[in-house]
């Protein structure tokens, strides 16, 4: 061998170390010049690229084999569930297994959860599949075709039909992914906060019931128009009870077997799973058995059993969406992508608190809509997180991104090379799967007896977002559970905790005075103080003002005083007759929850000695304190409310004083400091304005003549009423 040849025979061995050498040098050189960036630029692109932040810095001894496990255990789980998640979306199986690589791919260099199992999910696939199916009914591509006796017969164009449908789904994903990069470029996930954990439970929880009602069909064997919009569960249904007589006896033991072998594998999961090294694949299993049984037995052909059909080997080039369909799917578009979201990122909070990370709501924005867009030119479907997977994902000891980086690769083998092996796989087989994964979501059902304990408010919530969206379709009970969300949190604004705080002996504390009745919190002499826990807009400053005056019992400051003085001319020789009905009723919250009798009949020496107590009570309270430490904001109606009160107030010379108000610069914007209403009403603690108002009291003006009383009272009652 001449010496050139064992030059070349000896760097033939030698170049993977080469190519090694030099892409470790492109990386350094690479990082190297990052860290020269400016620190602006480097927030930036690091923000945007979080891989950045993590991967030079990856423990490969403690993180790589747990990764490499929770990899490839979810890339198991990951096939079946993109071949069957594709029938709920309406296109052929092999654009599921496109959704399970090239979102997952993606999401390793733009996500910030370490745990979640970003692909095909069967809420998303479901409402996809409602969008295709009504943009592409079978209807548009039925053809006539002529048979021997001169009779013609429609024909369905199956190919024709489904790439129309995922013409649909694939510029359907483009929209929802734009849709989410501009949400996540405006820092808008801050919306999550109105899709509170109640109605995203009720919700996903509606959908598993349109998903489970979906499959009937399949595991049945049977074949039914797809419905949508309102009453579309029922109707489906209907449809499938209509087609039991026709039900595929083979389909049907087929898919009650996987189901009953996959719950027991559930069962034995779930139970070992602290003694199992990683959980059994059952559904890899049920697809590989039952894949190879019907090749066997040809059931397709004998017992006409619905397979999946033809897989085509490797990856589709990229293609740009059908933008013409774009005018009809933008409200589509918005439910989707909010869903999508919403999903996403409660099981990304859920991973983080349990593994003590933080994960950004407007990166996870970014990240979702980057997968959507860049895969819908891939001839993908929307993705989001998915529960089951993303629970083997974590129990298998995955770490970092790198296990979902793992499972894409898993899948992309199957593409490029096995892919034809699942043909003869019964659809039936991909209903039992999804129905047995549907196991956690109707398990949310046990959240009702919790929540009428916890909340009735919530439990409201949640029960209003199950029922709307089972009834009128995911979209419009999506939209009609966020509406009845933002009512209730109205309904709370207008119906807050009033109550009087009193002290604490010798503590400088003040509290609730019925609440806190054992730690003897009684009410300072001469002085109410209110406290309400909302804040004063234009929707409830009136609820307001009417329950402070209810409470410090304004009523009997003018309304008893004028009673109270003819009762004092009649002692003195001055006889005066009452009409009955001269003084109003009082309810139970006016009184205090004493009992007091009507004029009338009654014997007004009786009636006067009945009242006195109470007289004696509130005629001497000269001063009001508001305690404003939970009032988050206050408009100029409120603002206007509140200083007509004191203005009110003083004119029978009671004080109305502010403590621990926040909004202090928000006043003196609404103009609220001018005239008799001044900052030296203003006090920094409720303790403060206590020891003000004690230092206030002094000889106290002359009772009013019975005129003016008269005149006070008929004013006061008129703005009460």
């Amino acid at each position: 061998m001449s010496w050139h040849q064992n030059r070349a025979t000896s760097n033939s061995h030698k170049f993977p170390l080469i190519l090694l050498k030099k892409a470790n040098c492109y990386i350094s050189c690479f990082f190297f010049s990052f860290l020269n960036l400016q620190p602006i630029g480097k927030t930036i692109l690091f923000s945007f690229l979080p891989i950045l932040t993590w991967l030079p810095s990856y423990p490969v001894r403690q993180y790589l084999f747990g990764d490499v496990v929770s990899g490839l255990s979810t890339g198991v789980m990951q096939l079946p569930q993109g071949l069957a998640y594709a029938l709920l979306a309406a296109v052929p199986p092999v654009y599921g297994l496109y959704t399970s690589f090239y979102p997952v791919l993606l999401y390793t260099f733009f996500g910030t959860s370490k745990h979640t199992s970003i692909g095909t999910f069967a809420v998303i696939s479901l409402m996809i599949g409602g969008v295709a199916v009504r943009e592409a009914p079978d209807s548009m591509f039925s053809v006539s075709a002529s048979n021997g006796t001169n009779e013609t017969d429609a024909v369905l164009d199956t190919e024709a039909r489904d790439a129309r449908r995922v013409e649909v789904a694939v510029i359907l994903t483009c929209l929802v992914g734009l849709i989410q990069l501009a949400l996540g470029f405006l820092r808008f996930g801050f919306v999550t906060i109105y899709l509170t954990e109640p109605l995203v439970r009720g919700f996903t929880t509606a959908a598993a019931a349109h998903v489970f009602i979906s499959q009937l069909k399949y595991l049945l064997g049977i074949r039914t128009p797809r419905f949508r919009g309102p009453l579309s569960v029922i109707k489906s249904l209907v449809a499938v009870l209509i087609g039991i007589p026709t039900t595929n006896v083979t389909a049907v033991i087929i898919g009650l077997l996987c189901i009953v072998f996959l719950f027991m594998i559930k069962t034995i999961n779930d139970r070992f799973k602290d003694k199992l090294p990683v959980p059994i694949p059952g559904e890899i299993i049920v697809v590989i058995i039952s894949t190879g049984i019907s090749y066997g037995l040809q059931i397709s052909d004998k017992y006409e059993v619905d397979i999946v059909g033809k897989i085509p080997t490797g990856l589709l080039p990229p293609a740009v969406p059908d933008f013409s369909l774009l005018p009809n799917l933008f409200t589509d578009a918005i439910a989707i992508a909010v869903v999508s979201f919403s999903v996403s990122i409660s099981l990304a909070k859920i991973f983080a608190l349990k593994h003590g990370y933080s994960v950004d709501g407007n990166q996870e924005l970014i990240a979702l809509g980057m997968c959507n867009f860049v895969s819908s030119f891939f001839h993908c479907f929307t993705i989001t997180s998915s529960m089951s997977r993303s629970l083997v994902q974590e129990s298998t000891g995955g770490k970092t991104q790198i296990a979902g980086f793992l499972a894409s690769l898993m899948v992309l083998l199957v593409v490029v090379a096995i892919g034809f092996v699942f043909q003869p796989l019964p659809q039936t087989v991909l209903a039992a799967i999804v129905m047995v994964n549907l196991l956690g979501m109707f398990k949310q059902l046990r959240d009702i007896p919790g929540l009428w304990r916890m909340s009735r408010i919530e439990l409201a919530i949640w029960v209003v977002s199950f029922i709307a969206s089972v009834l009128l379709g995911l979209d419009f009970g999506l939209l009609v559970a966020v509406g009845f969300a933002i009512l209730t949190v109205i309904y709370r604004t207008q119906s807050p905790k009033k109550i009087i705080l009193g002290e604490i002996p010798n503590t400088g504390l003040y509290c609730d005075v019925d609440e806190y009745a054992e730690v003897m919190a009684s009410e300072c002499t001469g002085i109410k103080i209110f406290h309400s826990n909302t804040s004063i807009y234009f929707a409830n400053s009136d609820l307001y003002i009417n329950a402070l005056r209810k409470k410090v019992n304004s009523f009997w400051l003018s309304g008893v005083l004028c009673w109270c003085c003819k009762n004092i001319s009649a002692e003195q020789g001055n006889a005066t007759t009452t009409e009955k009905g001269d003084t109003p009723q009082l309810d139970d919250e006016q009184t205090n929850g004493k009992a007091v009798e009507p004029l009338g009949d009654s014997d007004p020496e009786d009636t006067h000695n009945l009242h006195k107590p109470l007289l004696q009570e509130n005629i001497n309270i000269h001063s009001i304190i508001l305690d404003f430490s939970a009032v988050n904001f206050i408009d100029s109606v409120g603002a206007k409310a509140i200083k007509s009160v004191m203005k009110e107030y003083a004119e029978v010379d009671v004080q109305i004083v502010l403590a621990g108000c926040p909004l202090l610069a928000d006043l003196r914007r609404l103009q609220f400091f001018e005239g008799t209403v001044t900052l030296d009403l203003l006090f920094p603690s409720i303790h403060d304005a206590v020891l003000h108002c004690q230092h206030r009291v002094g000889p106290r003006p002359p009772s009013p003549t019975k005129r003016e009383c008269c005149s006070d009272h008929q004013t006061l009652v008129e703005s009460c009423c």
